[in-house]
């Protein structure tokens, strides 16, 4: 995650620093209130008591702002797949999956509406220039390496691309919401049921 972890790193002045907790600030608590969704960029820079060009020459969209907001949990995230991966390596790439899978709804559950923001503008920015959002290729990475792992040596290998493809489509905020909210799974069962179905 080394492009969400290297976004802030160059020094900055004092009154923007203060501005970009403000905004951040002023954020959580609005999306906490009324969703994301709801919440507008102009809202956000009103109620943080600054000017609208201020807000949009640090954050473009509040995707940008929701990604902020969730930064660190990301990292975190991913650094304890890594740790996992490396704790696990005797295990079958069946049940490394199946821990991912588990690490990672974790993180969706405890950042619902943050992921879905970033997941919103990720998807408006991918229309216009074909780019995923790291979060997106980082997990697709992992899938690829494991489904070509389970399948090395068998006489029928599916597409692993398109199989991590599709996996990240039933994890994506849309997907998997609707499991959660409409269908009424548990995060353990949509992991057992994303099992049974890729693996």
């Amino acid at each position: 995650m080394k492009d969400l972890e290297n976004t802030y790193t160059r020094p900055e002045r004092r009154d923007a620093v203060e501005n970009r907790q403000r905004i951040l600030d002023t954020a959580a608590r609005l999306f906490e209130e009324s969703g994301v969704e709801k919440v507008s960029m102009n809202q956000i820079a009103a109620e943080a008591g600054i000017g609208s060009g201020t807000l949009y020459r640090r954050y473009r969209s509040k995707g940008e702002i929701c990604l902020d907001l969730i930064k660190d949990n990301v990292v975190r995230c991913f650094e304890d797949v890594e740790e996992y991966l490396e704790q696990n390596q005797a295990e079958p790439p069946t049940e490394r999956l199946k821990g991912i899978l588990h690490l990672f709804i974790r993180l969706r559950e405890s950042k619902a509406q943050l992921l879905k923001g970033v997941e919103d503008s990720a998807s408006t920015k991918r229309k216009k220039s074909g780019v995923y959002s790291p979060l997106h290729e980082e997990l697709h990475q992992h899938f690829v390496r494991l489904f070509h792992e389970m399948y090395e040596g068998k006489e029928v290998q599916p597409n692993s691309v398109f199989k991590a493809d599709m996996l990240l489509i039933a994890l994506s905020s849309d997907s998997y919401l609707f499991q959660r909210e409409v269908r009424g799974y548990t995060p353990e069962e949509i992991v057992e049921q994303l099992c049974a179905t890729f693996i």
